[in-house]
């Protein structure tokens, strides 16, 4: 046949069986995904959340090996790492208790028990978290069990050393709360069946960090520190994004709205995103500062949180609390937030709605403490 070449045709049949086993192996690995993806709440969610745990994990791991090394400035950064890895486990935690990681719920808390020991809150169930957290949500409230004010008039003494260590900035009001977490099923009686579990947790995680501290106390020291820089930064994020104070009624069945339930719950919930113009810096806290969109729709996973923000309640900026006025606040209020007098405003702490707001915007609110969804009472 004239202008057949042998080779060529060789050549051309290589390079086509290639190219088929090439697209039979992504149509594999497309199915394989696929396959993978459809137990997430979202498809996409298999590398958003995906990514998200398997940083916190890693951070969570080389953070810890950095703390034993004989470098201080590997000491530093793995000190950081820590502290955001175990941010960002706690942040998972919360999307794992609007079940916006998995479809299953079982899944989700399943997870969210596994996180729990990576940032410290294994002491209590995962259930009690999630329950504590739908009530906020469905009270348009803070229901709790304990009642930090009544308890500071009790001790005036905790309470002065309380200030002196917020000046210190250690955040000593939020260690009390994480303190009795630790012993949360001997301090309320509606979890004393948790006691044995509440035991054996105990014993192991101070087991190991006694032994660690006696063997190893500079890295013993260290990841207290990362603790502590985790609970400034979840506080930090925490401080402003409502106007009201805890209510005691966390074990009340079908208690009365202080505020109109979800009804009005927009008006006393506020946003405070690390940046508007960068949006992928609220990925440091899983855009946790998008707070009005995520009490819109809780199960709205974290990574579209800011476009359904933008999409539901617009973009004027003037309807966020800036990230640079919540540092100032968070700094120069530390101690008068601590029971919400003693600083130059104290008239305005009442403040709620829109005025509320802007005593936010204006650096004239002292800001929460004590509200973190970790602490389930």
């Amino acid at each position: 046949m004239r202008g057949y070449n042998p080779e060529a045709a060789g050549w051309l049949l290589w390079f086509s069986r290639r190219a088929v086993c090439r697209l039979q192996s992504i149509d594999r690995n497309e199915l394989e995904l696929m396959s993978i993806s459809r137990f997430f709440h979202e498809p996409q969610g298999l590398w958003y959340h995906g990514g998200a745990v398997a940083y916190a994990l890693l951070a969570y791991a080389f953070g810890l090996a950095g703390l034993f090394a004989h470098h201080w400035v590997i000491n530093i950064v793995a000190t950081l790492l820590l502290a955001h890895g175990m941010t960002i486990a706690a942040y998972m935690i919360h999307e794992c208790g609007h079940n916006t990681v998995f479809s299953s719920n079982q899944v989700n808390a399943s997870l969210g028990h596994f996180l729990n020991w990576i940032c410290g809150a294994c002491y209590g169930a995962f259930e009690d978290i999630r329950y504590k957290h739908f009530r906020h949500h469905l009270d348009n409230d803070d229901a709790v069990w304990w009642e930090y004010a009544p308890f500071f008039q009790r001790h005036p003494l905790v309470y002065r050393l309380t200030r002196w260590l917020e000046w210190l900035y250690i955040p000593a009001h939020e260690l009390i709360m994480h303190g009795m977490m630790v012993f949360t099923a001997f301090l309320i009686p509606a979890r004393r069946d948790q006691r044995r579990r509440n035991v054996v947790v105990i014993l192991l995680r101070g087991g190991v960090f006694f032994t660690v501290l006696w063997l190893a106390p500079r890295a013993a020291l260290l990841y207290l520190l990362a603790y502590v820089l985790m609970i400034h930064l979840l506080r930090l994020m925490d401080s402003t994004h409502h106007d009201y104070g805890p209510n005691p009624t966390l074990f009340v069945d079908h208690p009365p709205s202080r505020f109109g339930g979800r009804e009005t719950e927009q008006e006393h919930t506020f946003s405070c995103p690390l940046s508007l113009r960068c949006e992928k810096l609220n990925w440091l806290v899983l855009n946790f500062g998008f707070h009005n969109a995520h009490h819109l729709r809780p199960t709205v996973p974290w990574y579209r949180l800011p476009a359904y923000d933008r999409e539901k309640l617009g973009s004027d900026p003037r309807r966020y609390i800036p990230f640079r006025s919540q540092l100032k606040m968070y700094h120069r209020f530390r101690v008068c937030r601590v029971m919400h007098e003693g600083g130059p405003y104290d008239e305005q702490q009442s403040a709620m709605g829109q005025d509320y707001l802007e005593a936010c915007r204006a650096v004239r609110n002292y800001g929460g403490n004590a509200v973190s969804f970790l602490t389930s009472f």
